[in-house]
C-alpha cells in the first residue's frame, strides 16, 4: 500500500512558500502522492447537511476557506520532481470540461507525463450549484459527460465531440497529455459505484473503516465483471480523515481518530481491504496551522515501520 497526503489549503496554511516547504517535504519523507480537494463556498446557512447528509449541520469550519485545488497542485508541481499529483475531488459539473482538459492537460506535460491523476464527484452541496449557475439535478448525468469529454479532449486529433455542454467539429484541442491520466470518482452510492464501473480507472473512497471500503469494493467488482471490465485495472484509494490525538479514542470513534496506535490499526484495516493508496487528511483541528510537516513525517514512518507501505 502506498501512503499520499492532502495538502493544506486553509488561510493559514495555504501561502505559496508554505506550499512549497510542505510539498517538497512530503517528497523528501517519501510521500507517494500530493493531493488537494475542492469546496468552493461555505453557506452561512447551507441548504444541505455536511456531505449531503439531512441534518448534519452546522458544517465543520474547515470547509469555509479552501485555496483552488488546481492552483495548489500547480505550485507544488513547481517544487517536486517524483509525486503524484492529484485531485480528492473536483465537482465535476462545476468546471467546463474543455478548460479542465486543458489545464490538466499542460499540468501533466509541464511535470514529465504520469504523475497526474483527475480525482472526480458528483458533489452534494445545492448551494455550490446555485452559486455556479449549474442544475444539482442533472449532476450524476454531468459528471459522467464530464468523463466521456476529457477523454475524447485528451484523445487524438482532430477532434470531434458534442454532448450537453460543448460541440466541437474536427479541431485541434492541445495540449495533450503526455500519457493517459486516470481518472479516478469519489461518492459511495449505487450510482457512484456503477460509475466506477463504468467509465472510472479507480474508485476514491472517503473517511470509511476498512469494512465499509471492502463492501464498496466488491460491489464495484462485481459490477465492472458484469460491464466486461477486469476489476483488478481499477484502483482502490482512501482519503483518510485523521485527527490525531495523544490519548485513545473511545469506542465509538469516527474511523482515522484517537492515538497514533488507533490509526495505524486503521491502516492497517485498510490495507487489508485491498487499499492500493490511502491519503491523509491531517490539516484538521485546533493545530492544523501549525506542525503539519511533523505529523506528516510522524505518521509516515510510524506507517513504514509498522511495515504498511511499499515504495
Amino acid at each position: 500500500m502506498k501512503l499520499g497526503l492532502q495538502l493544506p489549503q486553509g488561510a493559514d496554511t495555504g501561502r505559496a512558500r508554505d506550499l512549497a516547504a510542505i510539498a517538497r517535504r512530503a517528497e523528501d519523507i517519501g510521500y507517494s502522492s500530493l493531493w488537494a480537494y475542492e469546496r468552493v463556498l461555505f453557506p452561512a446557512e447551507p441548504a444541505d447537511g455536511m456531505y449531503g447528509v439531512p441534518g448534519l449541520l452546522p458544517w465543520d469550519p474547515y470547509y469555509e476557506h479552501c485555496a483552488d485545488p488546481l492552483t495548489v497542485l500547480t505550485l507544488a508541481a513547481a517544487h517536486t520532481d517524483r509525486v503524484r499529483l492529484g485531485t480528492c475531488v473536483l465537482v465535476a459539473p462545476l468546471h467546463g470540461s474543455l478548460h479542465l482538459a486543458r489545464a490538466l492537460a499542460t499540468l501533466d506535460v509541464a511535470t514529465g507525463g504520469g504523475r497526474v491523476v483527475a480525482g472526480l464527484g458528483a458533489g452534494w452541496s445545492t448551494d455550490e450549484y446555485r452559486a455556479a449557475g449549474v442544475d444539482f439535478a442533472t449532476r450524476r448525468r454531468a459528471t459522467d459527460e464530464m468523463a466521456d469529454a476529457l477523454r475524447a479532449l485528451w484523445g487524438p486529433n482532430p477532434v470531434t465531440y458534442r454532448d450537453g455542454t460543448i460541440d466541437i467539429t474536427d479541431a485541434a484541442v492541445n495540449p495533450k497529455p503526455a500519457g493517459p491520466i486516470p481518472i479516478v470518482f469519489g461518492g459511495a452510492t449505487e450510482p457512484a459505484f456503477r460509475r466506477v464501473a463504468k467509465r472510472g480507472d479507480g474508485w476514491m473512497a472517503v473517511g470509511i473503516t476498512g469494512d465499509t471500503l471492502a463492501a464498496g469494493h466488491r460491489r464495484i467488482t462485481d459490477l465492472a465483471e458484469a460491464q466486461g471490465r477486469d476489476p483488478a485495472t481499477l484502483s482502490l484509494l482512501l482519503v483518510a480523515i485523521v485527527y490525531l490525538s495523544p490519548t485513545p479514542a473511545g469506542p465509538t470513534r469516527m474511523p482515522f481518530q484517537g492515538n497514533l496506535d488507533q490509526v495505524l490499526d486503521d491502516l492497517a484495516a485498510a490495507a487489508k481491504a485491498g487499499a492500493d493508496e490511502v491519503i491523509l487528511s491531517i490539516d484538521r483541528g485546533p493545530e492544523r496551522a501549525t506542525g503539519f510537516g511533523d505529523r506528516a513525517a510522524e505518521l509516515y514512518e510510524a506507517a513504514r515501520s509498522a511495515g504498511l507501505l511499499l515504495r
